[in-house]
């Protein structure tokens, strides 16, 4: 009996793309699945008919053959001869074809070496070693591959077989109504291999924890929220697999005179209403060390002060930020008689809104509130 043309069966011209032949495939597959077609003998042919199409044409190499000789050129390569695919076939071009929908493929990944996890640790800096760079040691609870079965979990002189469930795939595939779907070996949880004489050190896991000192290098200009990668110092990798990274997130501790934002530096000066009123010269403290500061008479609270390329260097290149010092007039305490005295006389000199100007102004425009509040 001969056969119907591939094409046809799936409904599409022979110049058919591989991406709308795989929809004409899923199309006609899902209409005539025996699961939706129960008992049904010519549903079931059909279904055969487009599982042998779809595996041909699928395969270039195949199709170009079939598209020259027709069946003649594709019977004897494909092994298939007239009787169609079968369902063992099947399950594997079902499974590329669905996948991409369900999450899972046709041909799972084996069981193996795996690689180890990823490690953080929070290391807290003061503002000095963070500007300026430092090393420090640190200590790191971590896996580490266990020395007396060199990782493998297995006894000295034993070693790990090939898993019996699933061949040492370490996966299996089950049957679930419509679908295939494949997971885990239950017998050796994905591993493919099972170990019948466990090393008694690690018991069969072949990690042990360990702590693990280590030096990091902290370059200048870190802040809080940036990592520094330490390659191949998280843990190890199960069965023998390449060991993880260490990420060290830096953290800044608050420093008590100054404040960052980005490369540069915020501090606050107290000045007296003297040497605010009259100017002078202060001293201010920087990462570097001391600095003479002139402060310019009638200098009022909040006035900031820059000072160039006292700041941070960005840990990117770049040019350092500067220190911004903010003035803050400080009223005098704990007066004697005579400065109070002093102070009463110096008053009685403040005539009107010469000296004080924002004062004025202020007074001016509450009283014009009031007015309109009157009205």
């Amino acid at each position: 009996m001969s056969k119907r043309d591939y094409y046809e069966i799936l409904g599409v011209e022979n110049s058919v793309s591989e991406k709308d032949l795989k929809k004409a495939y899923r199309r006609v597959a899902m209409k005539y699945h025996p699961d939706r077609n129960p008992d049904d003998k010519e549903s079931e042919e059909k279904f055969k008919e487009a599982s042998e199409a779809y595996e041909i044409l699928s395969d270039a190499q195949k199709r170009n053959a079939y598209d020259q000789y027709g069946h003649a050129g594709v019977d004897q390569s494909s092994g298939m001869g007239g009787g169609g695919a079968g369902f063992g076939n099947f399950s594997d071009i079902f499974g590329d074809v669905f996948g991409d929908v369900f999450g899972g493929g046709g041909r799972g990944g084996r069981g193996g070496p795996a690689r180890g996890s990823d490690l953080r640790y929070t290391l807290e800096l003061d503002l000095e070693e963070a500007v300026k760079g430092t090393t420090v040691k640190i200590r790191v609870p971590t896996l580490v591959h266990c020395d007396p079965c060199d990782g493998s979990g297995a006894k000295s002189g034993s070693k790990p077989t090939a898993c019996t469930t699933c061949g040492g795939v370490g996966q299996v595939r089950m049957q679930q109504g419509f679908f295939s779907v494949q997971q885990a070996c239950p017998n050796c949880q994905g591993k493919g291999s099972v170990i019948s004489d466990p090393c008694t050190s690690c018991r069969g896991q072949g990690l042990v924890e360990e702590t693990k000192t280590l030096s990091v290098k902290v370059p200048p200009g870190v802040d809080t929220g940036d990592r520094i990668r330490l390659a191949g110092e998280g843990e190890a990798g199960a069965q023998g697999g390449p060991t993880g990274d260490l990420y060290v997130q830096v953290s800044v501790r608050d420093h008590e005179i100054f404040q960052r934002e980005g490369k540069n530096l915020y501090c606050e000066v107290p000045v007296s209403f003297v040497d605010a009123a009259l100017g002078g010269e202060l001293e201010v403290p920087t990462l570097d060390g001391r600095v003479k500061l002139k402060v310019p008479g009638e200098t009022q609270t909040g006035k900031l002060f820059r000072l160039r390329s006292k700041g941070v260097a960005p840990v990117r290149g770049g040019a350092p930020g500067d220190l911004l010092c903010r003035v803050v007039v400080e009223t005098p305490v704990n007066l004697t008689l005579k400065q109070k005295d002093l102070l009463k006389e110096f008053q009685a000199t403040m005539k009107g809104g010469k000296n004080s100007p924002k004062q004025s102004s202020w007074f001016d425009g509450m009283k014009e509130f009031f007015g309109d509040m009157k009205l």
